[in-house]
């Protein structure tokens, strides 16, 4: 595709309700990264493994801009995702790695920390919460709510999430633990400007960080597989093509006990449809036997919704 078309499609996408809906997606989250890095990090020099923290380190070792290293920074990781993932992945990459050092100076100058923030009575240090390990778990739980809904769309909250979706499709782990060997290595670079002591809480944080990004992920796309055998497949079958607008795989199977014959429907569904198909079956008062697991990743067309447009088009011409 040429430069001209794809700006011509890029003009199309920003008249959408979805453009619109994932800019205030991505700027909240990114507001949300940035106060969780200048109010729970840079005040007690807590490193954890992310880009955020690499620019700390370099700021306390060469001075300047906390926000100018972590744009210069991710200026350069973003070219890697643009060569090694995807044009959206990066593209949405762009305006979030743009804007988190300008939101970190916001934050500096709307309510600078020095303003909250209290010694250690222990260590001295600067700290808003008074110990580093209250500052961990504040900051591990802002930034890994924000990266959970970043990845929900396809987006970075910025660089080291650029590296952990690398591992994540060539290396195949998961975003949590992926995000956790990006991390790690990252935290060590606190060597040069913190003691041990430090070193190991930053490296504990960047370990539970990738747990709560799991956890989080999973929660925000949890769907359902459910399984269902019946002799009232074909009425239940209608209702999930007719109503629910989603597809289903019919399977013969043959019960152990019995030697009988049956139809078993597999479906996947989100959790308002899930319910729905219950309730349903219960007033229905269909006869079955359902079985149900949770699917935290779904690929190809099940999620778009020019697929479930032409199902329903399909559905009104007969």
């Amino acid at each position: 595709m040429n430069i001209k078309q794809t700006l011509i499609d890029f003009v199309k996408y920003m008249g959408t309700w979805k453009f619109w809906k994932e800019l205030v997606i991505m700027t909240l989250g990114m507001a949300v990264t940035a106060a969780a890095v200048y109010y729970f990090l840079v005040p007690s020099k807590l490193i954890i493994g992310t880009i955020s923290g690499l620019s700390i380190v370099l700021v306390n070792i060469f001075g300047g801009n906390l926000g100018n290293w972590i744009m210069g920074i991710n200026i350069v990781l973003l070219i890697l995702a643009f060569l090694l993932i995807n044009k959206e992945f990066g593209a949405k990459t762009v305006y979030t790695a743009l804007i988190l050092g300008p939101l970190t100076n916001f934050w500096d100058a709307v309510f600078p920390w020095q303003n909250i923030a209290n010694p250690n009575p222990v260590t001295g240090t600067p700290s808003v919460m008074g110990d580093p390990w209250l500052d961990l778990c504040c900051f591990v739980l802002l930034l890994s709510a924000s990266q959970a809904l970043m990845f929900s769309i396809n987006a970075s909250t910025g660089g080291l999430d650029i590296l952990a979706k690398i591992v994540n499709k060539y290396l195949h782990f998961d975003i949590g633990t992926s995000v956790s060997i990006a991390g790690a290595v990252i935290c060590c670079t606190a060597f040069f400007i913190n003691p041990f002591r430090m070193v190991i809480i930053g490296l504990i944080g960047t370990w539970i960080n990738g747990l709560v990004v799991d956890y989080f992920t999973a929660s925000l796309n949890n769907h359902k597989r459910l399984c269902i055998v019946s002799k009232d497949y074909e009425r239940i079958r209608q209702y999930i093509i007719g109503t629910l607008h989603r597809g289903c795989t019919l399977y013969e199977v043959t019960g152990g006990y019995s030697g009988e014959k049956s139809i078993e429907l597999e479906v996947l569904l989100n959790k308002d449809e899930f319910s729905k198909i219950l309730a349903w079956m219960k007033e229905e008062k269909i006869d079955a036997f359902s079985t149900a697991g949770n699917v935290s990743e779904v690929y190809g067309f099940w999620a778009s919704g020019k697929r479930r447009k032409q199902m329903q088009e399909q559905i009104a011409k007969r």
